[in-house]
């Protein structure tokens, strides 16, 4: 049995690969890690010229990752939440999975699960609720094409505005949109996968439930 672990974040080692790879490791599986940022993948392009062969015409790595998860027996999908959806790179890999429903439904019946990291805490009523956001974008992505999703772990991120050098002057800053106006880049902190047992819980506990859906599959 082979789980697929796919990051769309652009930061190496960060919150989102540190939970995915706790994720995979949990599953005491054999698994793949797959960078996104290392492949050039185009979205979709809704032509339907993949319908008779299954493989998309679009001559890029997609291709190439659409394999990789149509021979893995299940797949999770870990990204982060920029302007409260699904990263842009997460979003084009489902999108470029697409070919692989058609006829066959190569992806049906396989577990999967979802891997997010978002820089909204969850006291902020007033903003969206982003971390449900990206979730929801992969699971029901994993329902519609017939596949049995079995968890996810969201993981507290960090805005940018704590490292861009500007954080704390900056008229559209999101740390006082989200801390008040009395914090700063100092006060706010960086936050760590590691220091959020929650989430290191909640990202064992996904590896487990891939596992045990792919047994009770046997």
């Amino acid at each position: 049995m082979k789980v697929l672990g796919v990051s769309g974040s652009p930061i190496d080692d960060g919150n989102t690969d540190s939970a995915l790879k706790t994720a995979l490791a949990a599953t005491g599986m054999d698994t793949e890690f797959v960078k996104l940022k290392n492949y050039n993948i185009e979205p979709c392009r809704a032509c339907l010229k993949c319908v008779n062969t299954n493989v998309c015409v679009i001559n890029d790595a997609g291709n190439i990752l659409a394999q990789k998860a149509k021979n893995a027996d299940a797949l999770i999908v870990a990204g982060y939440t920029p302007y409260s959806t699904l990263d842009s790179r997460s979003k084009a890999f489902i999108e470029r999975l697409y070919p692989l429903r058609h006829k066959y439904g190569f992806m049906q019946g396989k577990p999967g699960g979802a891997v997010i990291t978002c820089a909204v805490p969850g006291s902020c009523e007033m903003l969206p609720p982003v971390c449900d956001n990206g979730v929801n974008a992969v699971m029901y992505y994993m329902m519609e094409e017939g596949m049995n999703f079995v968890g996810s772990a969201t993981v507290l991120g960090n805005l940018p505005c704590i490292k861009c050098g500007y954080g704390d002057e900056c008229d559209l800053t999101g740390i006082k949109m989200m801390y008040g106006n009395e914090a700063t880049v100092k006060s706010v902190g960086v936050n760590r996968f590691e220091d959020q047992p929650e989430a290191v819980e909640a990202a064992k506990t996904l590896g487990k439930n891939i596992a045990e859906a792919l047994k009770s599959n046997e």
